[in-house]
């Protein structure tokens, strides 16, 4: 959680978050705080996904450039000797 943002906004206590809910109850009504609830629960549920996706990609990134790199072996070749030099 941003921490500088909740500082700047202070601790919610119940009353506060009493007059958002009646906020809320009153913008939307009551017929379709059901649907502003669950698109709410869809949007949480696809924020959530993408930030695990990307710590996955930051954690998969960073064990990669941590690796370390093992140099591709150069073979060392023989020169075939041509059929004119028989």
């Amino acid at each position: 959680m941003n921490t500088s943002l909740f500082l700047a906004i202070g601790p919610l206590g119940p009353m506060e978050l009493f007059v958002i809910a009646m906020l809320i109850l009153v913008l939307f009504g009551a017929k379709k705080l059901p649907t502003f609830a669950r698109s709410v629960g869809k949007s949480m549920g696809e924020f959530k996904k993408a930030r695990d996706e990307f710590e996955r990609e930051l954690t998969t990134a960073q064990t990669e450039a941590e690796r370390p790199q093992i140099p591709t072996p150069v073979e060392k070749r023989q020169p075939v000797p041509s059929t004119q030099d028989i």
